[in-house]
Order: structure tokens, then sequence, then C-alpha cells
């Protein structure tokens, strides 16, 4: 019984670092993705093609905080005779995903190294 308690708080301490890791990653794979034109729909499944998997709960209030920053811009287009909100990065956006950018080649050559 100890053993399985200690197993239910060891995957809960994993689950709750696993998602503090990809929550960085997501917020650059969001940007990355958003130097062209996407809607909500479209952005997410580019993102789950490539492995990124992002549920709507986190996606839209995460490119409603980017754009409030000012890193993304956003505007309604009708599309397929539907309304649809299209994001793309900010001029400000794009100098900032290139900072990030070489902040994470950084610190993945660090990582690179002390994992070797």
């Amino acid at each position: 019984m100890a053993h399985s308690a200690q197993t239910v708080a060891s995957s809960d301490l994993f689950e709750n670092l696993r998602l503090e890791l990809r929550r960085g990653c997501l917020v650059l794979a969001v940007m990355a993705a958003l130097r062209t034109e996407q809607y909500g729909y479209t952005l997410r499944k580019m993102l789950a093609d490539q492995g990124m998997v992002i549920d709507e709960g986190t996606l839209y209030p995460l490119l409603r905080r980017l754009e409030s920053q000012g890193l993304l811009t956003s505007r309604w287009r009708e599309e397929d005779k539907r309304n649809k909100r299209f994001y793309r990065l900010s001029p400000e956006g794009k100098l900032i995903l290139k900072q990030l950018l070489n902040e994470w080649r950084r610190i993945d050559g660090s990582l690179k190294e002390i994992l070797s």
C-alpha cells in the first residue's frame, strides 16, 4: 500500500514538473508558428502535427496573453462563411522571438553538455 501511495505521489510530482517544463516550450512553439498568420484551429493542428499537442483551454488564454503583451496582433476575417480570428507575430513579437530562440539554443547547448 505504501508503495502505491509513493507511486501516485511521484507520478503527480512528475506531471507537475513536466507541465512546468512544457509551459515555456509552448510559448516558444506558438510564437514560432505565428511567423505566418494562423487562426486557432489551424495553429492547434499544426502544433499537434509536430508533436506539440495543446488543448483549447491552454491555447486561447496564451494567445490572449501574448497579444496583451504586444507580441501578437489579431484580426477577425471571414473564411468559409465564418468569422475567424487570425493571429500573427507583431514586429515586437518577431524581435522577442529572435531573442528567445537565441536563448533556447544557448540553454539547449548547455543541457547537452550537462547531460552527456
